[in-house]
């Protein structure tokens, strides 16, 4: 198994995107990217720590390819608005690929940079694209939350 990283504004619509491809065999929402150690959802809110709201993946190179995940990442959120994804405003809601190998970030450039040449947007794509750093797991009400209350987060 291998470990993917992604931010796209609210984790609970972008963890279900996740959950449904094959070869994704858990995941979990937490944070990344910020400077407080072991943060709450409340820290998080306050868009003082720095942190993303993300979805780590794990899953199986040889029923899923890194390139397949970043696909799903790409269909499922706006790349080209700087801390906001619909309703949701601050940095946590942040476009973000944290990648975990060199080979993550030679994939995630390389898509970043073919999406941007497609034309599909008009603005700019302002994903970052950062080495992972620790990864907080959410408190257990966020995990699977669809999957639990049936919300579809926008």
């Amino acid at each position: 198994m291998e470990k993917a990283t992604f931010g796209a504004g609210c984790f609970w619509g972008v963890e279900a995107a996740f959950r449904k491809i094959r070869g994704v065999h858990a995941t979990a929402v937490g944070y990344s990217g910020g400077g407080l150690e072991s943060p709450t959802y409340e820290d998080v809110c306050s868009g003082t720590t720095g942190h993303a709201e993300v979805v780590q993946v794990e899953y199986d190179p040889s029923e899923l390819s890194y390139d397949g995940l970043l696909e799903v990442f790409w269909s499922c959120h706006d790349p080209t608005t700087p801390n906001r994804q619909g309703p949701d405003v601050g940095t946590q809601y942040r476009s973000a690929i944290f990648f975990h190998t060199p080979e993550q970030q030679a994939a995630a450039s390389a898509s970043k940079e073919r999406l941007e040449r497609s034309g599909r947007y008009r603005r700019p794509i302002v994903t970052e694209i950062t080495p992972a750093s620790p990864f907080y797991r959410a408190e257990e009400y966020h995990q699977r939350y669809n999957d639990k209350r049936g919300y579809v987060c926008h």
